[in-house]
């Protein structure tokens, strides 16, 4: 009965996602790179980590790191509005420049990370043994995704992410009902839930928050696709995606927090897959599948981005495709030089400066003295992150 309900819902949300009128809204399509890139990795590692972290507390920390992607957001919004307007001060032009080449460094390393983590989950499926085997795998979809866009572009780039976004919001889905039916399961059964104590408290926890906030990372990438998109649909898209990732990691630590007792031993990229396999065996080879599918298309966001990024800020004497090959070169070395949780540190303290620089931007900027208040507050804790955010060790 659980492989059947876990099967049928997965198939029910897919059916939705290529329903004609959603599949062809030009808001869904603008909102898929923002979406791509926020749960391209949150639901595969947020979940061992914070539950580690922090036990039954697990979502109460989801929220914090919701609620900071949410604050960013507003800054972001409200700078692409400014841009629109043409009406941009001196110094908001001077730290939107000092941002972008920060975002364009986040970007090399965040793709980086999407594909390590890519490469770990597809080497589990090969019997070979060589410890570099996630590399070489990592090597050769960041090879493919350069090719692509030097052939055809952002939008084949933006095709293949609506493909992988479905794929990986139906699998999630599933996921989702076998939580909330083990939950459930636990509960009519008389087995109350498991309120396991959190093990980070005090500063440690709130930097440990912190140095995660790459896995919220993403509704920036509407930032720079004005190109594509008219700034009220880019603006509607991004809160569309951010609402969207919101439900489904509250949905997904709520239950997870409830119904399974950290592992003592450190917590690895792919511990999602055994902790899942536990609930239902159907649930590994399917988050292998979104897996995969989640790290790809997460990638192609950022890589997306960093095309009209890097042509924004050189004014074209380094076009779209220029910048996927020079973003391929930077994350490759990252690849063979560092590990997945260094990674992640990184890219959360280059996210955490642009945010930072955004909200500085939003604040310089703002029309009244409440906005200009709260924006100059998101600078200073965007700045706090960058320099106390932690490794997961």
């Amino acid at each position: 009965m659980q492989t059947a309900l876990i099967l049928i819902i997965a198939l029910a949300v897919a059916g939705l996602l290529i329903w004609p009128p959603l599949a062809k809204s030009t808001l869904w399509r603008a909102a898929i790179t923002p979406l791509a890139s926020i749960i391209g990795s949150g639901f595969l590692v947020l979940g061992p980590v914070l539950h580690h972290a922090f036990g039954a507390y697990a979502a109460l920390a989801m929220a914090v790191l919701c609620a900071l992607a949410w604050g960013f957001s507003r800054a972001i919004a409200h700078n692409i509005l400014r841009l629109a307007e043409g009406s941009r001060r001196p110094i908001e032009i001077w730290l939107d420049r000092a941002a972008s080449w920060a975002l364009a460094f986040a970007y090399m390393v965040s793709v980086a990370y999407y594909l390590n983590l890519f490469g770990a989950f597809a080497a589990r499926l090969t019997p070979v043994t060589d410890p570099h085997a996630a590399r070489w795998i990592t090597t050769g979809a960041l090879g493919f995704i350069v090719i692509l866009g030097l052939a055809h572009g952002f939008h084949a780039l933006e095709r293949v992410e609506q493909i992988s976004v479905g794929i990986k919001l139906a699998v999630i889905a599933g996921l989702l009902g076998a939580l909330w039916l083990a939950l459930g399961t636990d509960m009519l059964d008389g087995q109350g839930v498991i309120l396991t104590p959190a093990t980070e408290t005090g500063p440690a926890a709130l930097f440990l928050v912190f140095g995660l906030i790459v896995t919220v990372q993403g509704f920036e990438t509407v930032r720079y696709m004005g190109a594509e998109y008219d700034p009220a649909l880019r603006i509607r898209a991004m809160h569309m995606a951010l609402l969207i990732a919101t439900l489904i990691y509250m949905a997904y630590l709520l239950p997870l927090s409830l119904i399974f007792t950290p592992d003592p031993q450190a917590v690895s990229e792919t511990a999602i897959i055994d902790m899942m396999g536990r609930l239902a065996p159907i649930l590994a080879p399917l988050l292998m599948i979104a897996a995969l599918s989640a790290q790809f298309s997460a990638a192609l966001a950022d890589t997306g981005g960093s095309g009209g990024l890097l042509a924004e800020l050189t004014r074209d004497r380094i076009d779209a495709r220029q910048g996927y090959v020079i973003l391929g070169a930077v994350a490759l070395i990252l690849t063979w030089v560092g590990d997945v949780f260094s990674i992640i540190g990184y890219a959360s303290r280059a996210f955490a400066f642009y945010y930072a620089l955004q909200a500085a931007i939003a604040a310089a900027g703002a029309g009244n003295w409440p906005k200009r208040l709260f924006f100059f507050a998101m600078a200073l804790l965007g700045g706090a992150i960058t320099l106390f955010g932690t490794s997961v060790e």
